[in-house]
C-alpha cells in the first residue's frame, strides 16, 4: 500500500480530477502534508479506530493527518455536530450500523480547509438514513470522501445539503454487496458567489436484485458553478438490478455554470438502468406571479430556490432527515435574503 507522498499527482485525464484539480484541493503544496488538528464531533459516544490506508490520493491524504474514531448505531435517532477549527482540520471516521437507524451530520466551523473520510457498513437486514449538512464557513474549503457497503436486504439513504464552504470536493462511493441491498442519494447544491462544488458518486451493483438511485439538485447563482458526475457500475452477473439517476440545474445568473455528466456502465443483460440530465434559468413566469403577490424579487426568487432544492429530498422516507434538510435551508435562505 503507498503512503500520500508517494500516490502520484493524477493528470487532469483523470475522470475523478478532470473539473477540480487536485492541486486545488491540497491545502498547500501537493508534496508537504501540513499540520492539522482533529475534527472535533459531538453527540455520540464514539471509540478509537482504524482505517486502511488507500491508495486514491484524496483518502491517503486525509489518512495521513488523521485520527480514526467509530461509531456504532443500533436503532439510534442522532444528531451529530462536527466542527472544523484553525488553518486545517481533518477526521476519520468508522460508522457501523445494526438495526434501524437516523444520523444527521451538522459540519461547521470556520477552518480554512477541512477534510473528512468516512468508511460505512449497513450491516444484513439494517438501514440507516444519513444526511450531511454543509455548514462551513463562506471562505472555508473541505474534502469529503465516503465509502459504504451496504449488506443483504439492508438500505442506506444518504442526503447532502450543500450550502457552506466556497470550494467543495466530494467523492462519495456505494457498493451494493449482496441481494436485496438498497441505495438511494438525494443532494441539494446552491451556489452563491464564487462556490464551487464538485460532487462525485459511484455506485456499484455487486450483486443481482440490487436497486439504486441518485437526484442531485444544483441551484447556482452569481459566479458560482456546480459539477456533478455520477458513475452507475452493475457488474456482471447482475440480472434483475435497478439503477437510476437524474440531474437537475437552476441557473440564476448569466455567469453561473452547471456541469452534469451521468454515466451508466452495464455488463449484465436482465436490468434496469437509466439516466438524465436537465439545466433551466429560473421561470420568468413564476417569479412574475409571486411578485404580484406581494413579493419582493430576492422572496419571489428565494422561494423557487427552496422548491426547487427541497424537491431532491422528495423520495426521501425519513421524514426527520427531510426535516432536517428544510429547516437548515430556510435558515441559509432567510441569511441571504435579509
Amino acid at each position: 500500500m503507498s503512503t500520500y507522498l508517494e500516490i502520484p499527482i493524477p493528470p487532469s485525464s483523470d475522470h475523478l480530477w478532470r473539473y477540480t484539480p487536485w492541486k486545488r484541493v491540497h491545502p498547500s503544496a501537493v508534496n508537504t502534508i501540513p499540520e492539522s488538528q482533529p475534527l472535533a464531533i459531538s453527540g455520540c459516544d464514539l471509540q478509537d479506530s482504524e482505517l486502511p490506508d488507500s491508495n486514491e490520493i484524496a483518502r491517503s491524504f486525509i489518512h495521513s493527518m488523521a485520527k480514526c474514531r467509530e461509531l456504532t448505531l443500533k436503532d439510534d435517532d442522532l444528531v451529530i455536530d462536527i466542527k472544523a477549527s484553525g488553518h486545517v482540520a481533518v477526521g476519520e471516521l468508522k460508522i457501523i450500523a445494526n438495526g434501524h437507524n437516523t444520523l444527521v451530520i451538522n459540519l461547521m466551523g470556520e477552518a480554512s480547509w477541512a477534510g473528512l473520510r468516512v468508511m460505512g457498513e449497513v450491516s444484513p437486514g439494517s438501514s440507516l438514513s444519513i444526511s450531511l449538512i454543509n455548514e462551513l464557513s463562506s471562505d472555508s474549503r473541505v474534502l469529503r470522501v465516503e465509502d459504504w457497503i451496504v449488506g443483504r436486504d439492508a438500505n442506506l439513504e444518504f442526503s447532502t445539503l450543500s450550502a457552506g464552504a466556497e470550494y467543495c470536493k466530494c467523492d462519495i462511493r456505494v457498493e451494493l454487496f449482496e441481494k436485496g441491498s438498497e441505495c438511494y442519494g438525494s443532494v441539494a447544491i446552491h451556489g452563491t458567489g464564487k462556490r464551487h462544488d464538485d460532487h462525485h458518486f459511484e455506485v456499484t451493483h455487486a450483486s443481482g436484485h440490487t436497486t439504486s438511485g441518485l437526484v442531485i439538485h444544483a441551484a447556482c447563482d452569481d459566479n458560482s458553478r456546480s459539477i456533478s458526475t455520477g458513475l452507475l457500475k452493475i457488474n456482471a452477473d447482475c440480472d434483475g438490478s435497478n439503477a437510476g439517476q437524474i440531474f437537475r440545474n437552476l441557473l440564476l445568473s448569466e455567469k453561473s455554470r452547471a456541469e452534469s455528466i451521468p454515466e451508466l456502465e452495464v455488463l449484465s443483460d436482465d436490468v434496469k438502468a437509466a439516466h438524465g440530465a436537465a439545466s433551466a434559468p429560473v421561470s420568468a413566469e413564476q417569479l412574475h406571479y409571486l411578485m404580484s403577490r406581494g413579493l419582493s424579487e430576492s422572496s419571489a426568487e428565494a422561494l423557487i430556490v427552496e422548491g426547487f432544492l427541497m424537491d431532491a429530498f422528495k423520495d426521501i422516507r425519513n421524514k426527520k432527515v427531510v426535516a432536517a434538510m428544510r429547516t437548515a435551508l430556510l435558515l441559509h435562505l432567510d441569511c441571504l435574503v435579509s
